[in-house]
């Protein structure tokens, strides 16, 4: 027998080990079907779920198995107004994407500094920040910010207004990083504020809920209570098996998908098994894991920790106040002129999403009143008669369009109280669903 040369031998783990996909439109009468097979490996379901989420697309069902060395699911999509998928460079996409995953840092964040902050969060807090970077000569480019439990965590993508390339010295470096710190901290800061230039190439929101898991937004006793409509988390052992079982009941939104599946991963569970379902206005996950060792959950405590963690990932999304939309041409010191009148009249920012393309701003801002509760109409109005009506509007919340799924068999409530399904019943399931068997009867 004739072995193959080494490069034949590379070749061929590649191709075993590259996702194929396949994206058909006839299966289903209202989403589009997404099917992945690739060999397993940690993260790579976050991967799959990424590209989805990077695309905006709602996901109305998934069907997950992993088992032995072999990763097969299928995800139902449609666009956030429930159509079906019919653009061809989307799908073809979506087929690059997923069969070259990485987590490459965008090529739009090239050439800039990317600066992360945690802390204690307050009124004005955000404006104080942009405020020092404009003093600093620093032009921003890009940036994202979440706020949950009292804390606030940003990313925040940067260059030098002078140069206008990244800012590399290291000097103007130290003294960013120290004077934010200080803003940061503030007067009673409870746990200490950081601030650090990141090197590492991470996706921009897997490394806020990073920032924030890592800071203990998730801890109660620091902050405040539970967001808005929480979802209801449980997790039990499926001792049988060897499993640990999370079933997640919450309100459907826009990426709450991956925001859980990124929690599992980044607290070192694999997922072995899941299936996602929405109906109405309402999501049904239920999840199968271990440890990356193969030891399931160990300790009540442990289940406490994944459920407050959980918890936390779906809240800091979650959108608090009045979407603010700002579409203006591009110049110095704008973020700062607009968060200090938000300061200035007592509007609180929960979130913002900033960006830049060519010469215009286009910013997402999601404010509340001094205490959290919804700001009122004429305030509003006032802030958006001072930096200017047709610049700064009043957006609705993107609503997720739902319709009722078709059922490819009977689903699964979970609930805390509820007994759990067979896992090979489930696994039947799933593969009925990934079209490899006719029944699962």
């Amino acid at each position: 027998m004739e072995w193959p040369t080494l490069d034949e031998y590379e070749k061929l783990l590649i191709r075993m080990s590259t996702p194929r996909v396949m994206i058909d439109n006839a299966g289903c009468s209202n989403a589009t079907r997404v099917m992945i097979d690739s060999a397993r490996k940690h993260g790579i379901l976050l991967e799959a779920v990424q590209v989805l989420m990077d695309l905006n697309l709602s996901i109305k069902k998934a069907y997950i198995s992993s088992d032995g060395r072999w990763f097969m699911d299928v995800f139902h999509v449609t666009d956030l107004n429930g159509n079906k998928l019919t653009d061809e460079s989307v799908f073809r996409y979506i087929e690059q994407s997923l069969e070259t995953v990485h987590y490459g840092i965008s090529k739009s964040f090239e050439g800039l500094t990317a600066l992360e902050l945690t802390g204690t969060d307050r009124v004005g807090l955000l404006s104080e920040v942009f405020a020092v970077l404009s003093n600093l000569h620093c032009t921003i480019s890009d940036a994202k910010v979440w706020t949950h439990n009292g804390r606030i965590a940003a990313l925040i993508y940067l260059k030098d207004n002078i140069s206008g390339s990244s800012i590399d010295d290291s000097d103007k470096l130290d003294a960013i990083e120290t004077m934010l710190r200080n803003v940061l901290k503030g007067d009673n800061d409870i746990r200490s504020a950081k601030t650090s230039v990141s090197f590492t190439v991470t996706h921009t929101e897997r490394r806020l809920h990073q920032m924030m898991f890592a800071d203990r937004d998730y801890d109660r006793k620091f902050g405040m209570s539970a967001r808005g409509e929480s979802a209801v988390i449980s997790v039990q052992n499926y001792l049988q098996r060897d499993y640990s079982v999370v079933n997640i009941q919450s309100k459907d939104r826009t990426k709450l998908l991956f925001d859980v599946v990124c929690t599992l991963t980044d607290m070192q569970y694999v997922v072995f098994h899941a299936t996602v379902d929405t109906s109405g206005d309402r999501a049904t996950m239920e999840f199968f894991i271990k440890h990356m060792d193969g030891s399931p959950i160990s300790s009540e405590a442990e289940k406490q920790r994944v459920i407050l963690c959980l918890l936390a990932a779906i809240e800091r999304r979650a959108s608090e106040g009045v979407r603010l939309e700002l579409c203006t041409s591009d110049r110095k010191n704008l973020l700062a002129d607009v968060t200090r009148t938000f300061r200035e009249n007592g509007l609180n920012v929960t979130r913002a999403e900033i960006s830049t393309r060519k010469d215009t701003a286009l910013n997402v801002f999601y404010v509340t009143d001094a205490v959290g509760n919804p700001a009122d109409s004429k305030l509003i109005e006032s802030v958006r008669q001072k930096i200017g009506l047709s610049d700064l509007k009043v957006k609705e919340l993107p609503l997720i369009y739902h319709q009722t799924v078709e059922r490819a068999g009977p689903t699964t409530m979970g609930s805390g109280g509820a007994m759990l399904l067979s896992l090979g019943s489930m696994v039947k399931r799933n593969l009925f669903n990934l079209g490899l068997i006719k029944s699962y009867s």
